[in-house]
């Protein structure tokens, strides 16, 4: 009988969820077509591409989403059983409260697994695809988003990269190279660069990645005066990877967590700054704990007994909460880059909280 009463509450939450989410992602859905209409015209980019760009943005937006979704699919599910008595008599059947928990933790769970393959599998691949149709289509190129372009350290040499075409060539590079002593010793300013080949570009790991150099402009400085030089190519051995690169130009929080603790590595080897990069990777793995956070909030807010409370407004505080821990886990990233609390804490802390305070109302409401 348990098992079978587990089945049907598990299915009434996770049909609840399924429609949440549908819901906020066709508005999603309607919110970019919105966006991207302005970018219709530009070269090749019509309508049909167009609406493929958005489908292809669904995965991100299904990730993100999750745990909302989880939460007021469970508040739903779970006011309407209360509404029909249903709660009552499980609990009056013997039921306890523990076992009601693991009805809704283990609905969780499966959204818990969803949101960890979305996010390192789904996510990365199918949003970097998404861009590079993009920008074929439009013809356009990547770009930092500031004036000064990117800046990569390697060893003894400060690289600037202005544009990144999406074939992945290189466009207005700058090498400044110094000493131990960090003085400037030479310039490499090159109008273009193409990597060797498709299989050395894409290789995460490639120590020794050759890029040639179109219209290439060197200056080498000398004690007491400068050496100018001029070639059509040159080439340029450089641990700069294809994927690097792409990790420069997308939002940390888009990128998998094999990616991201790659990148803080090779940060940490550059004597560099990583707090973005270690808070988006502590996110990563405690984004999945969201859902089953909110499904303990939903347990929580839902009315035990249909004439006790206002059911309208226990509903509509559980969503303000889940928006709540939504800002919460921005405002502890934006502290942990401004006040130097740990990436760790940062990332975890609002999920443990609201955990915390889940459980306590839960525990309060089982003791009226």
């Amino acid at each position: 009988m348990i098992s079978l009463l587990s089945r049907y509450v598990v299915r009434q939450l996770t049909t609840a969820t399924l429609y949440a989410l549908v819901a906020l992602l066709a508005l999603y859905f309607f919110f970019d077509v919105m966006a991207q209409i302005g970018d219709v015209g530009q070269g090749s980019y019509n309508n049909a591409k167009m609406l493929w760009y958005v489908t292809l943005q669904i995965p991100a937006h299904a990730y993100e989403l999750m745990p909302l979704a989880v939460l007021i699919g469970g508040l739903v599910a779970l006011s309407q059983l209360a509404a029909h008595s249903e709660l009552t008599v499980i609990k009056t059947s013997g039921v306890r409260l523990r076992r009601i928990i693991g009805m809704v933790l283990q609905f969780a769970a499966v959204f818990a697994v969803a949101t960890l393959l979305l996010g390192e599998w789904v996510v990365p691949a199918v949003g970097q695809r998404a861009e590079q149709f993009k920008l074929n289509a439009t013809q356009d190129k990547i770009s930092a988003g500031t004036r000064s372009g990117i800046w990569i350290k390697q060893n003894n040499d400060i690289i600037n990269v202005a544009e990144m075409l999406p074939d992945s060539s290189l466009r207005d590079i700058t090498i400044y190279r110094h000493n131990d002593n960090f003085e400037l010793t030479e310039t490499v300013y090159a109008a273009a660069a193409t990597p060797q080949s498709a299989a050395v570009g894409n290789d995460a790991n490639a120590n020794n990645a050759i890029w040639h150099l179109q219209q290439v402009r060197r200056t080498e400085l000398q004690s007491n005066r400068a050496v100018a030089a001029h070639s059509d190519t040159l080439e340029w051995p450089a641990a700069v990877s294809r994927q690097l690169l792409n990790v420069l130009l997308v939002e940390p929080e888009q990128m998998s967590i094999a990616a991201l603790g790659t990148y803080v590595q090779h940060l940490q080897d550059n004597h560099q700054q990583t707090t973005r990069y270690e808070l988006a990777w502590w996110r990563k793995i405690s984004y999945p704990l969201a859902a089953l956070v909110m499904a303990l909030v939903a347990l929580a807010f839902t009315p035990q007994q249909t004439r006790h409370g206002n059911m309208g407004l226990k509903l509509f505080f559980g969503v303000c909460l889940g928006l709540a821990f939504h800002f919460a886990g921005r405002l502890f990233g934006f502290s942990s880059q401004l006040y130097g609390i740990p990436p760790f804490l940062a990332a975890i802390l609002p999920t443990l909280l609201f955990a915390c305070l889940a459980v306590w109302l839960i525990r309060k409401q089982e003791r009226r």
